[in-house]
């Protein structure tokens, strides 16, 4: 409910819009509007209940986003929420109704929009850095690649970095960086989708974004090979301390046993 500064402000980023649209076939569940009390006895209810309401509500397996910041009316509290799909959104109303915030909020006038947004495109803002952070380290758990994305943004090492967001959240990123190899190269990596929504075409929209964005360049890319097979990435012969059957590559052929070197953020990793 409070941020780092002590205070009720909402410092939620601004919606963007614009970009490339992402179909899923079940569309992500959108709630915003407000909390309004009638009296500052119902104000201190709020204030009571709202802070483990949030935390439970952000804990949900489901749940994309939960902010929740009181306006310049400090009877009234301004909402955002969104959820995974419709069966996400449904097992948060459940859980309401063995909650405090359940059995306890009744009088506390609700001011609801209900949407259903498709995630878009769209590359990397300054406001986005923080948010990238936090889903790498949600998609990965832990910090690593939320490191070398710091490094490599640090060192002006990102050729690429493009998110997709839903109703200014970021649900999804992917990062190209520079390769040192004979012909123009970049690296792919990390790529990550907030666990909420993976498997949705999240990740395969945003790879293909990329390869679209550097069409003309070999893309290297060390991971899975059946899930990186699907966009052409075949196993490079390169010499690279990655080197092995996860070191795969698309576009123009780099000479066989020619030696690449990642931008000196990866030696962190």
């Amino acid at each position: 409910m409070s941020c780092a500064c002590g205070q009720n402000h909402n410092h939620a980023p601004p919606l963007v819009l614009g970009g490339e649209e992402i179909p899923l076939e079940r569309p992500l569940v959108s709630l915003s509007g407000r909390l309004i009390c009638k009296d500052a006895a119902q104000m201190l209810l709020a204030l009571d209940l709202l802070t483990e309401h949030a935390e439970l509500s952000r804990a949900e397996p489901g749940n994309l986003r939960f902010d929740l910041a009181q306006a310049e009316d400090p009877l009234v509290w301004e909402l955002n929420e969104l959820y995974a799909d419709e069966a996400a959104f449904q097992a948060h109303r459940d859980r309401l109704k063995d909650s405090r915030w359940g059995r306890e909020s009744h009088g506390i006038q609700r001011d609801f929009t209900r949407s259903e947004p498709m995630p878009r495109l769209r590359a990397e803002m300054a406001h986005d850095r923080a948010a990238v952070s936090e889903l790498l380290a949600c998609a990965f758990d832990g910090p690593a690649e939320a490191r070398l994305v710091e490094a490599l943004r640090a060192d002006d090492d990102l050729a690429l970095s493009l998110v997709a967001e839903a109703e200014g959240t970021v649900i999804g990123h992917v990062a190209l960086s520079p390769l040192k190899a004979e012909g123009p190269a970049l690296a792919l990596a990390p790529l990550a989708v907030h666990p909420a929504v993976q498997s949705r075409g999240i990740g395969e929209a945003l790879t293909r974004a990329a390869l679209a964005a550097f069409d003309d360049h070999t893309i290297v890319v060390l991971g899975d090979p059946a899930y990186y097979g699907r966009f052409g990435f075949a196993p490079a012969d390169l010499d690279s301390p990655y080197a092995g059957p996860h070191l795969m590559a698309l576009g123009p052929e780099l000479p066989a046993g020619s030696r690449i070197a990642h931008a000196p953020a990866f030696a962190g990793l």
